[in-house]
């Protein structure tokens, strides 16, 4: 009678491999699938306690209705979904998580996607904004400006430290961006914020909002509204004497 011996470092571990990379797949969907539903019960939530509609499908059309902002124009196969919609202080809101993909090759040329997320709130206003950009300030914006494409100083050097501000109108960026203003953002939440027209937009670049952060981006926008100045505020409701 013959015997099979399998020695040590024989054995083929290449199809407990394959398995062991299936399950953790599976496993992964279904956690990601797990959340995704903790996230939509949560907003809807939040929209019931705030008197907001709720809608979790995908709304492929967000870039098309908003295409002044830029994050929304990023990549293709671009939706929203988690769209919150109400009224904040008498200013319309929306507040959304937002998708793209990206495309790039690897060393075989074989494509591979890429899935970005991130999350918004968009206030209207009901005036005629310009265009300005608030972001936090980060190491590359230190190194262009060595090469002259410099942002907006303000007197307050740990404003100017913390965040990074562009607008074709320096006037208006100092107009909006007053002592008290600063003071109010650097005790604040940091998010990206971008005016364009009526609206102000305030997002993070590359991730989704907690569940509380949505309230924080609209204490963000509302809070630099609230200090506009009356005389900016007369001028652009065309008022000036």
């Amino acid at each position: 009678m013959a015997v099979s011996v399998i020695l040590p470092g024989t054995m083929d571990f290449q199809p407990i491999i394959i398995v062991v990379v299936i399950i953790v797949v599976i496993a992964l969907a279904i956690y990601r699938r797990y959340k995704a539903r903790l996230r939509r019960e949560a907003l809807a939530k939040l929209a019931k306690a705030k008197g907001w509609e709720y809608r979790p499908r995908k709304d492929w059309a967000m870039d098309g209705r908003f295409g002044m902002f830029s994050c929304l124009q990023q990549g293709s196969k671009r939706y929203a979904y988690n769209v919150l919609k109400g009224q904040v202080s008498q200013r319309h809101m929306l507040g959304f998580d937002y998708h793209y993909e990206t495309y790039s090759r690897d060393s075989k040329g074989r494509r591979r996607t890429h899935h970005h997320y991130f999350s918004a709130v968009l206030i209207n206003s009901g005036l005629p904004l310009k265009s300005l950009v608030i972001r936090p300030e980060h190491f590359f914006d230190k190194v262009t400006e060595f090469f002259g494409y410099d942002d907006i100083d303000f007197e307050s050097s740990d404003f100017s430290r913390k965040f990074y501000v562009k607008s074709p109108d320096k006037k208006w960026a100092f107009d909006v961006i007053h002592q008290e203003t600063m003071e109010f953002m650097l005790n604040s939440p940091t998010f990206h914020l971008d005016f364009q027209g009526p609206h102000v937009m305030a997002y993070h670049k590359s991730s989704t909002f907690d569940i509380e952060e949505f309230g924080a981006a609209i204490a963000v926008i509302e809070g630099i509204l609230n200090r506009l100045p009356e005389y900016l505020l007369r001028e652009l409701k065309g008022q000036e004497q």
